[in-house]
């Protein structure tokens, strides 16, 4: 076969590529890679259908320069997309995380109890304690909102109420337990309060800026615990104190009062008392009567039992404790002790005289203390009143 009779067939190979698809100037060039192979090939090994074996050739000739393009072209994008030079932005999705951990799927106590398993950093006893149940119990319950998870697509987050939970259980474990987790809380709420209007995100904010800012004063040089009202109000930070109470202020304004808002509210009268004894009880008191209306939590009657008994007399406070009955709290707590209720108790029968019934609470709070510096302290308390009946 010779070249002119090559090239004729040039038209209808050409022809077959565009139907199948190719471009007329990648065609061409494959036509004429093809061309050149027959050139060389047929003279000594003459094909049976020339246009066919034209045909075949030029559309391998055609994907092959296609493919070749293709990679050219992701190695041009690649070298595009590289960082440049330098430090790396850097990417924080935690906060996604905890909004992506409180599926729908699961109940809002699940969800906030696997989010503090799984991103938090929080062990199961921990998230126990924070939720006044048997670690036994937490544990089912973590593992059934893993189980519930399982499989699910994670393209409907969560809700604001339960990322708050977390953040606020986070913030608390850090604050007064074992692992130090306040400040990383307190990062992923500033973000939060950043990216959604919220007046409870803002009062969230605002509690945890005005608690963090009295930590420096809450434990000795020997990590022994102070008290509030032992407390050096120096030490205090004031700057922490006058965004937490501006935060506190912006959300109040707003009329939408929230569980956060009231409690950072209560936490800002502490703040503003320059001694102790100037802290305004009875304004605290009214606004644990708030917190008490917007949730049903024995922690909270607990706490207003002490306002109670600064702002009215041990005796008062004493009474608003037996309100909580004992049998209902067992029922909600499947058996585990209210935290601080023993040591609330002792503190008010000290300051109405009855240290025999204080000393002895202390000691059943020492046994029951969450962590070493609050149970040394407790611990102190009642040797104290003991060695002080004995002499």
């Amino acid at each position: 076969m010779n070249e002119a009779l090559i090239r004729s067939l040039t038209p209808g190979v050409l022809g077959v590529l565009v139907r199948r698809g190719a471009d007329f100037a990648a065609a061409e060039d494959a036509v004429q890679d093809a061309l050149i192979e027959a050139v060389r090939g047929w003279p000594a090994d003459p094909p049976r259908d020339a246009k066919g074996w034209l045909v075949t050739v030029a559309w391998r000739k055609f994907l092959d320069a296609t493919r070749a393009d293709a990679a050219r072209r992701r190695r041009e994008d690649v070298v595009e997309e590289e960082p440049a030079p330098g430090p790396a932005a850097s990417v924080d999705d935690t906060l996604q995380l905890y909004f992506l951990c409180a599926h729908p799927s699961l109940t809002p106590s699940s969800a906030v109890a696997l989010t503090l398993r799984a991103v938090g950093g929080l062990t199961t006893r921990q998230i126990a304690q924070a939720y006044l149940v048997p670690e036994a119990t937490m544990a089912q319950r973590i593992s059934r909102a893993k189980r519930t998870v399982s499989g699910v697509r994670f393209g409907q987050p969560g809700d604001v109420a339960t990322v708050l939970r977390v953040l606020y259980l986070v913030f608390n474990e850090g604050y007064s337990g074992d692992v130090d987790l306040a400040a990383e809380a307190i990062r992923l709420t500033r973000q939060l309060a950043a990216a959604i209007d919220h007046p409870e995100v803002a009062g969230l904010l605002a509690l945890m800026l005005l608690h963090h800012a009295r930590r420096a004063s809450r434990t000795a040089p020997d990590g022994s615990l102070v008290p509030l009202a032992e407390q050096d109000r120096s030490r205090w930070d004031t700057e922490a104190i006058a965004e937490g109470v501006e935060i506190l202020q912006a959300a109040l304004a707003r009329d939408r009062l929230g569980e956060f808002q009231a409690q950072a509210a209560i936490a800002a009268l502490h703040a503003d008392a320059p001694t102790a004894e100037e802290t305004d009880w009875v304004q605290i008191v009214e606004w644990y009567d708030e917190l008490a209306g917007l949730t049903d939590s024995p922690v909270v009657r607990l706490n207003r039992a002490v306002a109670v008994g600064e702002a009215d007399g041990p005796r008062a406070g004493l009474a608003a404790l037996a309100e909580l009955d004992a049998s209902s709290l067992s029922s909600s707590n499947k058996g585990s002790p209210l935290p601080r209720r023993a040591a609330v108790a002792a503190y008010l029968h000290e300051r109405d005289g009855d240290l025999a019934t204080a000393a002895r609470l202390y000691a059943e709070a020492a046994h029951q203390a969450s962590n070493l510096a609050e149970r040394d302290y407790l611990t102190r308390q009642a040797a104290r009143l003991n060695t002080g009946r004995s002499h």
